[in-house]
């Protein structure tokens, strides 16, 4: 027997850590890691002893003969892996010990609080003596795990019992309601602490930059997965469900997270966390069908193969994809022949060519809907007067050249969507903290390996970066782990080698300051009393939570609960 990991693997990597015979890569110390996909169990290897499935924070590995006929492809896919990598090729780096460096009293900001934050939190609440202040300009915790993990991935949501724990220790303390920018400034910070660490992640959008853009009815990706999540700022915006198509440009996981939204039944939906007012707006949807765009063919697809395997096998979506679109370019088909192609993307064409192999152009029967994955098209015009009415694209060719790069050019061919819901899903950018260093055209605070650098190229002293405000938003979860570890050991080497002096004011002048700026902050007990009654208001109703999406409303739920335990 052997083990398997499956699709809500979150790249924590956590369980290449107990594993006893080095059998689940790549591990962090690998440079397949920052862009993999998940992680693989070599099945020759595994000697079944369970230690990963302990570990495991999202509950994804499976023993093969617990594998249902939707889970059967992983136990190929954990062994493919292994064909065309030969893991520990690398030189194991001994991290450095802090054993006989005296950290106490020195102090850490670090400004968010997602899986960035929390993992960078982790690895400072290890150190003797450090202390650790967190802020979040929410009254909600966890970033994009709260606010961006569809609400029928309960499982991904997991690592929060993780992150949880790290904020009940002593020395970390949590400060919502806190905007780092406008409640207290970058210089605030600095006069407090030794270091501060920016994980603010992404939270601004990357532009087609074509005619209609800003049409009504032609919104991002991240707005509407946040509104669907019950994110504050987005909770009371509308969006027009009436037509029977919605067309989403880019084909990331996260567009198929929206099209799974958009087609799910609401009797599956009525079962997650989503938020209460986009339940009711998607009760009376009328979208039958959603497009799935993307510039290139499906072997430059940006979704990975397990999230478009999750949908394949959903019992209610008929998922589709033309057979001339399935055919890989030509470097791709050539690396497949030979046997030197990716596995993840040889993995994304045959499932193209499985789907078209098997499409009908029939209507979808019964109760099923449709997911149209079209490739090679490129967006020129958003059509409307004063909202959307359609969508026209380009039909586009891909040239892969020498050196590896890619192109994509538009041809006069085109093909015209008719919908009133264009939802762009074309990546994120970072924004701009005010008096940090920032690079507008990546949308990241620029850095040397997590160590902040002005325009001139020089270190700014105490100022740090994690997450996907450090590398722009890729990877998924996990993967935030290593990145924050990296991170965190710039900031403990700076610490000991006397780079870092100590701040003009201390723990005891932070709690003023924030007494005196910050009054209405919450800490992670305010947010436990929130978690509770969510929860407690989900169960009545057979869900996981009820999300608060009020900011009065959560700070109802705090003094209410203080009112009745106190």
């Amino acid at each position: 027997m052997t083990f398997v990991i499956l699709q809500q693997c979150c790249n924590d990597a956590s369980c290449t850590d107990v594993c006893p015979v080095d059998c689940i890569h790549p591990t962090p110390d690998e440079p397949e890691f920052m862009n993999s996909d998940m992680l693989h169990i070599d099945p020759d290897t595994c000697i079944d002893c369970g230690a990963c499935v302990d570990e495991c924070p999202v509950d994804a590995i499976r023993a093969d003969h617990e594998l249902d006929i939707t889970q059967d492809r992983y136990l190929g896919m954990n062994a493919d892996w292994f064909t065309l990598h030969s893991p520990g090729s690398t030189t194991y780096v001994e991290p450095r010990s802090w054993v006989g460096v005296d950290f106490t009293g020195r102090r850490v900001a670090i400004v968010g609080t997602g899986p960035a934050a929390f993992y960078a939190a982790t690895e400072l609440a290890g150190i003797r003596g450090l202390e650790i202040e967190m802020f979040d300009r929410l009254l909600t915790p966890y970033g994009l795990v709260r606010a961006g993990v569809a609400p029928d991935h309960p499982g991904t949501k997991a690592v929060t019992d993780l992150f949880r724990a790290v904020a009940g220790k002593k020395s970390v303390r949590v400060h919502l309601g806190v905007d780092i920018g406008s409640d207290l400034s970058h210089d605030d910070l600095l006069a407090h602490h030794d270091a501060v660490l920016y994980a603010t992640g992404a939270a601004g959008d990357r532009t087609l930059g074509i005619a209609g853009e800003n049409l009504h009815g032609s919104c991002s990706a991240r707005e509407f997965v946040a509104w669907y999540n019950g994110h504050p700022d987005f909770a009371h915006r509308t969006f027009d469900l009436s037509s029977t198509r919605a067309v989403v440009i880019g084909n990331g996981n996260v567009a198929l997270d929206v099209a799974r939204v958009l087609l799910a039944p609401i009797s599956e939906l009525e079962k997650t966390d989503i938020a209460d007012h986009a339940l009711e707006a998607l009760r009376a949807s009328a979208i039958r069908e959603v497009v799935v765009v993307g510039r290139r063919g499906p072997s430059h697809a940006a979704y990975t193969g397990p999230e478009l395997l999750e949908v394949i096998g959903s019992p209610w979506i008929d998922v589709v994809v033309l057979e001339d679109e399935a055919v890989p370019d030509a470097a791709t088909k050539a690396a497949m022949d030979s046997g030197t192609a990716e596995s993840t993307t040889m993995l994304k064409v045959v499932l193209a060519q499985e789907i078209a192999a098997a499409h009908s152009s029939e209507e979808p029967g019964g109760d099923k809907k449709k997911l149209v994955l079209r490739f090679g098209l490129s967006p020129t015009e958003i059509v409307g007067e004063n909202s959307v009415s359609a969508i026209r694209f380009a039909r586009s060719t891909t040239t892969v050249h020498d050196d590896g790069t890619v192109t994509v050019d538009a041809t006069d061919d085109e093909e015209v969507f008719d919908t009133t819901l264009v939802l762009r899903s074309v990546g994120y950018r970072g924004s701009a903290v005010e008096s940090v260093p920032f690079d507008d055209a990546a949308g990241i605070i620029p850095n040397r390996d997590g160590r902040v650098v002005d325009d001139r190229g020089s270190t700014v002293p105490g100022v740090y970066v994690t997450g996907w405000i450090k590398r722009g938003p890729t990877g998924v979860i996990g993967t935030n782990r290593k990145c924050a570890a990296d991170t965190v050991a710039a900031i403990l080497e700076d610490i000991a080698g006397g780079v870092l002096p100590q701040p003009p004011q201390g723990r005891a002048e932070l709690d003023a300051m924030l007494a005196r700026k910050c009054p209405d902050a919450l800490d992670f007990s305010d947010w436990s009393r929130i978690d509770e009654a969510e929860r407690s208001a989900g169960a009545q109703q057979g869900r996981p939570r009820i999300k608060y999406v009020d900011i009065d409303a959560m700070r109802s739920a705090v003094s209410h609960e203080r009112t009745d335990r106190y």
